[in-house]
């Protein structure tokens, strides 16, 4: 599953699950140390691991829509 890290208030982690959208909490402790706010992060055998190539290609298509908004 993947997930992006929509906030992290306290240490508390709010991840929105990329296909169903929706919402779950989890300690930051059970997530990778170096992890922030927009990440995308995958769980697998109940670890998780940050996705820097999704990530990249996510913040890639945010800025194309962005810049389209803005024509």
């Amino acid at each position: 599953m993947k997930f992006a890290i929509d906030r992290i208030e306290n240490n508390i982690a709010i991840l929105e699950n990329l296909k169903t959208k929706e919402k779950k909490e989890i300690s930051i402790q059970l997530l990778p140390s170096d992890i922030k706010e927009g990440m995308i992060i995958i769980k697998n055998n109940d670890k998780y691991y940050i996705d820097k190539d999704e990530e990249i290609k996510r913040r890639k298509r945010i800025i194309t829509m962005f810049n389209k908004l803005k024509q």
